[in-house]
């Protein structure tokens, strides 16, 4: 008779900030992983835009790795320009590919997110999710973030009419000599850059 050996617990994923050169391997990401269930904008079709942009930095960004491919982002904002909504950070984007579900990957994700907004002196977070993706609200809820709003019938998909849920969650008070947006060190579970 053999002996079972006991399987190994996969790999956490190494989250670190995102470079320019992580573009292409995210853009093709987002484009594998747009599923009706969480997109708000069509399908995107060629030619395809740039990943990074203007509007969407790599300074946003923090991607997951295993294996030695990226395998999640996702993406961290300021909540707006006002100076007074200055200590409020936003997911706006998290995704996971496919073949990397089940194994940590957006948990690790979100709470680097948290890390990061927490190092950049923010106390509270936000984030919108489609209301009926449970995966998404439950990873949410259970990582502390509750549901502070429903705008019922808010966005028109595909697949007819969905709610978005508002979430938040505190951090915690704000350090006194951070600076909201600008970026210095690096937070707890996030992997520095390599100069």
């Amino acid at each position: 008779m053999s002996a079972s050996v006991p399987a190994r617990a996969p790999e956490p994923p190494l989250v670190r900030p995102a470079t320019e050169g992580d573009g292409t391997a995210l853009g093709e990401l987002d484009r594998r992983t747009w599923s009706p269930l969480h997109a708000v904008l069509p399908r995107p079709r060629p030619p395809y835009d740039p990943f990074f942009d203007s509007a969407h930095p790599p300074g946003e960004f923090l991607v997951a790795e295993s294996g030695g491919r990226l395998v999640g982002y996702v993406r961290l904002t300021s909540a707006g320009g006002l100076a007074a909504r200055a200590h409020i950070r936003r997911i706006q984007g998290l995704a996971v590919d496919d073949r990397a579900r089940g194994r940590g990957v957006g948990r690790a994700l979100v709470r680097a997110a948290l890390a990061e907004a927490r190092r950049q002196g923010a106390s509270r977070i936000t984030l919108g999710v489609l209301g009926h993706n449970a995966p998404a609200r439950a990873l949410y809820a259970s990582e502390g973030f509750a549901v502070e709003g429903v705008l019922p019938g808010e966005f028109l998909l595909e697949t007819g009419f969905a709610d978005g849920v508002l979430m938040g969650r505190s951090l915690g008070a704000a350090a006194p000599d951070a600076v909201p947006g600008a970026p210095s060190g690096t937070a707890p579970g996030v992997t520095p850059r390599a100069p």
